[in-house]
């Protein structure tokens, strides 16, 4: 473990106060924790791609290689919709889904219900809008990083997402690495591109801009959307 040294000078002699702080580990072991529907539209904000094109796979080792972190796991989170609200997106998620389970990533899915939705324009007339809206997910998404943490499954938790509502968990790693005594960071990923210059990252993480060279170099090549589109 190591420490930093902090001298305060006082009115008539200097205090000397040592905090001892965890060193991080040589082999730096990363979980990844992909909120699949905010990863989605903050592409499509930032590169204009009309569905959920990313490799999952390939961002997340991608993201480790870059920053020396050893990809150790893989988790997904999204909100599915029953076939009868969307037999396009059901057919979709189901087949994405299936086939990153295969590759060993760990899957959590939740209801996605569709509710339309009222907003006022600024003229002042009123526009409905067909909205999904997923109950749970991010809340299971914040639990699992806070509970792995606790688990000391990994070191770097590296959360692709940008939603500030994740602020709060950030919060939660940083007492757990002091109370526990040991060196943990969390990361936000998200896509990022001229046209989305205002967007950050999670607060109080490491912020990882994914350019579109690097998000275009792990797109995936299947094609999961029914044949009958």
């Amino acid at each position: 473990m190591g420490y930093c040294l902090y001298i305060y000078e006082t009115k008539c002699n200097f205090t000397i106060a040592l905090f001892f702080m965890p060193k991080p580990p040589r082999i730096k072991r990363a979980a990844c924790f992909f909120d699949g529907q905010n990863l989605f539209h903050s592409a499509k904000a930032a590169f204009g791609y009309n569905y959920p094109n990313y490799n999952v796979k390939a961002l997340a080792e991608s993201v480790c290689a870059e920053n020396k972190w050893k990809c150790d796991s893989i988790y997904f989170y999204t909100g599915v919709p029953d076939d009868s609200d969307s037999h396009f997106w059901n057919h979709f998620w189901t087949a994405k889904c299936a086939h990153m389970g295969r590759q060993g990533i760990k899957i959590f899915t939740r209801p996605l219900k569709y509710r339309n939705k009222l907003i006022t324009l600024p003229d002042g007339s009123t526009h409905t809008f067909l909205d999904g809206d997923e109950k749970g997910i991010d809340v299971r998404l914040a639990i699992d990083v806070i509970k792995f943490a606790h688990k000391k499954e990994y070191d770097v938790g590296v959360i692709f997402s940008r939603d500030q509502d994740l602020s709060e968990v950030a919060d939660e790693i940083n007492q757990i690495s002091k109370d526990h005594k040991r060196w943990i960071k969390l990361a936000s990923a998200y896509p990022y591109s001229p046209a989305v210059k205002s967007v950050r990252g999670i607060n109080n993480t490491q912020w990882v801009k994914l350019h579109r060279k690097t998000y275009d170099q792990c797109i995936d090549t299947r094609d999961y959307r029914p044949k009958n589109k």
